[in-house]
């Protein structure tokens, strides 16, 4: 009975406690938090007796402390959960003060970013310093200074560190924000932030010192202030804001002033922050200066260059940083990792000092000739330069203010190589060696085979899926067969030679030829290092047609039609005899002959008569403009407009000549009656002639100012008035200038022969030949656009060899 009745005071305690509780939630403490109205003792007494009796969980009401309020589970909570939200969204990377900072601290901190932005603005191009337009007057090169990159892209605010971890070893201090979350017998979910007495309070729990206690600490020290109210909790403890300071930024700096920075932060990263040094600080003396004392000296080339942190110390709030002037420059240029303006650490750093922090030099630097220029203002002639190789001894040279340190770049020439080029396989610089000849240089003839040749050797078979096609137009195979290889020119290869006394360039001429037929006569030079030797092609160097390889075409009315070679001296008689003869059906006066270079000819001479005909059109133009002064306003307006037709259908004109392809034809100019093949002309044969025997057309072709345009049938000892009677001619048709496109393709105009005191009606019309009939002059149609000037186009027909496809050309 008396241990029920102990057990029923004890519950009574506890519940009377926790009703006070409730009763005070909304009375608010310093640190702007809820927290129970029952004393701390009462509270650890009440709690001891509940925990002691052993209440079940089912019976008792378990306590919740929160920034909102401490009272039961699932009690409201949603200002904590606001707040919670609010601080994670507006402190992780916020510029902005934030409510762990003092209303002091906001004003500093608004105050710092303002200056900060300030110097930023008018800091976007730093004024270089005199030294670096020094060495750009004398070398053309704005030279950097070396680690100024490392600041350039500094932002405009450094704000204290929300998210950053946290050192095990960081002490904390007043501003230093911490979230405290625990489950098991009681919930925690606080947010607390060290005072400036160095504590945090907690409801129910009571004051915590944490100043000077470590970050890994911590949760150890607040776990045991819980553990002596409340047993079986489970504590965890985080970082939220922590602490800002401030550090002060003088001397040489690009941005001197007064910064708010995290807690964390280091020389280096308030360094970043404050820009670092200006064109004239110092990058090798960097100062932390605390209580009067230096407290660390950085170099920051070991840090940019060598990633060496180790004089990087952590700032303490009041911190100065101090950055010295520099104590001189010199600058490294030419072939260097890192050309820049260096400054020296002391009065007397060796070269090799400088180019460790510079990257060395590039595998193309000449280490055996750098040039230093020096500057000695207490000489009548202050600049000197000299000249050395960067071997131990000159690594080791200490450098003063002002040097300027050039290194040349290797001379990009072999000692011990000679060249390959030209109508070869692959150009090579081969190495060479003692007795070396042409012979060791080209092994064997298949070394000439250049890639152009084995590409067309290729062409000439795609692989597919299931088949073999070759890649060639079908219609134009025949005139590639025999250009598989380039011809090379074996009668005459060079060697060039530099002689290296007087640098004159000597030819040494040898038949290609005789090194592979006898590799032991003089034609096999011996080689030196530095020869060049160039193989050409008949393309190259022309070479005696005599000497030429020859492959003619040969088709149409020809027993044996195909590609034949032929040698030097053949004649059209023979290939045709080669080929078999003609057949019966071959009609000798529309034989056809087609050269290559012919046909190159003939399309420079129909640009340039192209461009003849331009240039008159813009004469003429110039002359009627310049008639148009005298005129009345509206016969002004009548001309202009005449003129602009006749402009635009002279354009049309001459875009169509543009069109014009020339066939590269040369006429024979047969008697239509000969029969014999026997009388073609003896011209030689060149590569790539083609020779077209046609069989004897049974029409005849009548063009232009006829009633019927048409192909009537030739009848022997026809002549063109009869066709033309046939035709029917227009009253526009102008007879006098009427002409006809031979067959084997001249041009005979009226002017030309003189038949019938000047008309053409009389001409004898061979099978195959063409009558253009023109319009007159005073008609403006669509065919007389193109048939004024007619003699002028029968010339150049005849001249080019454009034959009867030119005129559907002209007319469309």
């Amino acid at each position: 009975m008396f241990k029920f009745t102990k057990s029923f005071a004890a519950v009574a305690m506890a519940v009377v406690s926790i009703a006070a509780s409730a009763q005070d939630a909304n009375k608010s403490d310093l640190f702007n938090q809820e927290s129970s109205a029952t004393s701390a003792s009462g509270m650890r007494n009440a709690g001891d007796a509940a925990f002691s009796d052993g209440l079940s969980s089912g019976t008792a009401r378990r306590t919740r402390i929160t920034n909102g309020q401490v009272g039961e589970r699932g009690s409201a909570s949603d200002a904590a959960a606001k707040r919670d939200e609010k601080t994670k969204n507006g402190r992780v990377g916020a510029a902005r003060p934030d409510d762990t900072l003092t209303e002091r601290d906001t004003r500093r901190w608004d105050a710092a970013r303002l200056k900060r932005r300030n110097f930023n603005d008018a800091d976007d191009e730093k004024e270089p310093s005199e030294f670096q337009k020094f060495v750009a007057d004398n070398t053309g090169k704005m030279l950097p200074i070396f680690g100024a990159e490392f600041f350039a892209n500094g932002s405009s605010t450094f704000t204290p560190v929300s998210n950053a971890p946290v050192p095990s070893d960081y002490p904390l201090g007043p501003g230093d924000e911490l979230m405290i979350r625990g489950w098991g017998t009681i919930d925690i979910d606080y947010r607390a932030t060290i005072d400036r007495n160095g504590t945090v309070s907690i409801p129910t729990i009571g004051s915590v010192p944490l100043a000077g206690v470590k970050a890994a600490d911590a949760q150890n020290v607040i776990r045991a202030a819980v553990a002596r109210l409340y047993k079986g909790v489970t504590v965890n403890v985080t970082f939220g804001q922590l602490r800002a300071m401030t550090v002060y930024v003088v001397g040489q700096a690009s941005r001197p002033g007064t910064y708010t920075v995290s807690s964390l932060s280091t020389l280096v990263t308030a360094l970043f922050a404050s820009g670092g040094p200006n064109a004239n600080g110092s990058m090798r003396h960097v100062q932390v200066k605390r209580g009067g004392k230096v407290a660390a000296e950085l170099d920051l080339y070991s840090f940019i260059a060598k990633g060496d942190k180790s004089a990087d110390i952590k700032l303490l709030d009041g911190d100065t940083i101090y950055i010295p002037p520099a104590g001189g420059f010199v600058a490294l240029t030419g072939k260097v990792n890192s050309p820049a303006v260096y400054e020296l650490k002391t009065n007397g750093e060796t070269i090799e000092s400088l180019l460790s922090f510079a990257g060395g030099l590039p595998v193309v630097a000449d280490p055996r000739r750098v040039y230093l220029e020096r500057i000695d203002p207490n000489k009548s002639h202050p600049r000197s330069v000299e000249e050395f190789a960067l071997n131990t001894e000159g690594l080791r040279r200490p450098l003063k203010n002002g040097d300027v340190l050039n290194v040349t770049s290797i001379t990009p020439d072999f000692s011990n190589a000679v060249i390959l080029r030209g109508n070869v396989d692959q150009p090579v610089r081969a190495p060479f060696k003692q007795g070396m000849r042409i012979s060791d240089l080209i092994p064997n003839r298949e070394y000439l085979i250049t890639r152009e040749s084995t590409k067309r050797q290729n062409n000439v078979v795609a692989t597919g899926d299931n088949e073999k096609d070759t890649t060639e137009d079908a219609t134009r195979i025949a005139s590639h067969i025999g250009n598989l290889i380039d011809p090379i020119n074996w009668d005459y290869a060079v060697i060039e030679r530099v002689n290296r006394s007087d640098l004159s360039v000597s030819l040494i001429p040898f038949n290609l030829g005789a090194v592979f037929t006898n590799p032991n006569g003089p034609d096999n030079v011996q080689l030196e290092p530095g020869d060049t030797v160039t193989i050409f092609s008949q393309e190259d160097v022309a070479v005696p047609m005599d000497k030429r390889q020859v492959f003619v075409r040969i088709e149409g009315e020809i027993k044996v039609p195909g590609v034949y070679q032929m040698t030097a001296g053949d004649t059209l008689q023979s290939l045709i005899a080669k080929a078999g003869g003609p057949t019966g059906n071959a009609y000798l006066f529309g034989t056809g002959f087609y050269r290559e270079e012919v046909k190159k000819e003939q399309e420079a001479n129909l640009q340039r008569a192209a461009d003849r005909l331009e240039t008159q059109l813009r004469s003429e133009q110039s002359r009627q403009m310049a008639n148009l002064r005298g005129l009345s306003p509206t016969e002004a307006a009548a001309m202009t407009s005449q003129f602009e037709s006749e402009r635009r259908t002279a354009e049309e004109r001459i875009a169509r000549f543009r069109k014009l392809q020339p066939t590269g034809r040369i006429a024979f100019g047969l008697d239509p009656n000969d029969r014999s093949f026997g009388h073609l002309p003896p011209v030689t044969l060149q590569n790539g002639d083609r020779l077209v025997v046609p069989s004897k057309p049974a029409f005849v072709h009548v063009f232009g100012a006829v009633n019927a345009e048409a192909s009537p049938l030739w009848r022997p000892n026809s002549r063109v008035k009869d066709y033309l009677n046939m035709a029917g001619t227009t009253s526009d048709a102008d007879i006098d200038n009427a002409f006809v496109l031979r067959v084997d393709g001249t041009v005979v105009s009226s002017d030309s022969q003189g038949w019938f005191f000047g008309k053409i009606g009389g001409l004898e019309v061979m099978p195959g030949d063409t009558i253009v009939v023109p319009e007159k002059l005073d008609k403006q149609t669509a065919w007389t656009k193109f048939t004024q000037g007619a003699r002028e186009w029968t010339q150049i027909l005849a001249n080019f060899g454009l034959g009867a496809a030119a005129i559907k050309t002209l007319r469309n």
